[in-house]
């Protein structure tokens, strides 16, 4: 039996997209507790800013050279071991005593993150038609835009009920039971399905060889910087805000309690679901992914650009609608990897992804601890003058994300053996 036409890859899929579901929700779950972290732990701004990045700087770190082992070894032992970490870390995160286990459980969880949406797409890869994996990739978008949506109200609520610790205890318990359901789904029943296909074996050590040369090969890529800077631009920027700096924002800015603050970043999140698919669907409809992604682009740019017109305070149903799109954007970000895929040959997606992955989760590293540091700077909080500032930063990041859109190629023209690109 095929893969690719089997039925059972549809349950692949929804483990696959569970499992993804439950750990984006931990990378912004942290943001709702920021003010009780600082009360609770007596910590600065910077020092929950450096929290955030952290988690992110694991994360990020790892991108290429995961890429790298799961081209070579396969996705599927690295998306278990991942959701496995990521669990341990949620679980310690949940009983931590201090900042220093804090930090510690933190980075476990970034660890655990790195692993999964290179691997995600190299399974949908494996498991899935070419002329499927672009609506996959969206579908799988609106997976991770729920996830950020399970940390907005619902696990606001349920904090407000039982207290921080029990609802991240919980989620670590589940993520560690979908590493165990991800071993029998992946490796297991496959095993006993499925024969093994000769031409999957690992390859040779000549092949190995070539390691040095591919990374030499993609860091002088102009498509493979395109699609990091892509993803600096729509990404980070979103994940470091919401995961560290929205609810303080929401809270203090406009008085907000964090319930009501939740129900906004839902807003966003909406527009993260609808922005996943919708743009794929566009993008397949179009036969282009440069031009729906130069528009999503610019929009952000815009969108952050109204923060600093309006003095950090934009009108509250302006406030919404900038969620809303700064939000679209992020799920729009699937097409990064759908340009990945069209562009470069299948043995290096692994690790091209990781690299436009890496640049993401780079912005989500530093704006979190620069946004912090302007807070800080711009004492008392109160006055609402280090938000203001604060917005520079993502503009300035939004305006990479447009430059990378720019750069990008709708397919390559050159080919080339030697480098195994695609046409």
């Amino acid at each position: 039996m095929d893969k690719q036409n089997s039925k059972y890859r549809w349950i692949v899929f929804t483990a696959v997209l569970f499992t993804y579901f439950l750990i984006v929700s931990q990378r912004t779950a942290p943001g709702l507790i920021t003010d009780q972290l600082m009360k609770d732990f007596n910590v600065s701004a910077s020092t929950i800013g450096l929290l955030t990045s952290i988690q992110f700087l694991a994360y990020a770190s790892l991108q290429i050279p995961i890429g790298i082992l799961s081209d070579r070894y396969g996705p599927n032992l690295f998306l278990i071991a991942g959701a496995l970490l990521n669990g341990l870390g949620t679980l310690i995160y949940s009983a931590a005593p201090n900042e220093f286990v804090l930090l510690i459980s933190r980075a476990l969880v970034g660890m655990g993150d790195a692993t999964i949406w290179v691997n995600l797409v190299l399974i949908l890869g494996q498991w899935f038609r070419v002329k499927e994996f672009v609506g996959l990739l969206g579908f799988a978008g609106m997976a991770g835009s729920l996830g950020f949506l399970l940390a907005t109200y619902p696990f606001s609520a349920w904090i407000a009920w039982s207290g921080w610790r029990t609802p991240f205890f919980t989620v670590g318990i589940l993520l560690c039971l979908c590493g165990i359901l991800l071993y029998v789904v992946l490796v297991k029943r496959p095993n006993q399905l499925f024969k093994d296909n000769p031409a999957a074996a690992l390859q040779t050590e000549q092949e190995r060889e070539r390691t040095f040369m591919m990374l030499k090969r993609i860091f002088s890529d102009r498509q493979a910087w395109a699609t990091f800077f892509c993803h600096f631009g729509l990404v980070g920027i979103y994940v470091g805000f919401i995961g560290s700096w929205a609810v303080p924002y929401g809270m203090q800015m406009y008085g907000m309690s964090r319930s009501q603050v939740s129900q906004l970043m839902m807003i966003g999140l909406v527009g993260a679901i609808v922005g996943a698919s919708l743009t794929t669907w566009i993008a397949n409809r179009l036969e282009s992914i440069k031009r729906p992604y130069m528009v999503v682009h610019l929009v952000v740019l815009v969108s952050w650009i109204a923060f600093l017109v309006f003095g950090g305070k934009p009108p509250f149903f302006m406030l919404a609608v900038l969620f809303f799109i700064i939000g679209y954007g992020n799920g729009a970000s699937a097409l990064t990897f759908a340009a990945v895929r069209q562009s470069f040959a299948m043995r290096e997606v692994g690790v091209v992804s990781g690299f436009a992955n890496t640049g993401g989760f780079i912005s989500a590293i530093l704006l979190p601890s620069i946004y912090g540091k302007v807070l800080d700077h711009f004492q008392p909080v109160s006055s609402g003058a280090g938000y203001t500032y604060g917005f520079i930063i993502p503009v300035l990041f939004a305006a990479l994300g447009v430059m990378g859109g720019f750069l990008l190629r709708e397919q390559r023209k050159e080919s080339s053996k030697a480098s195994g690109i695609s046409v």
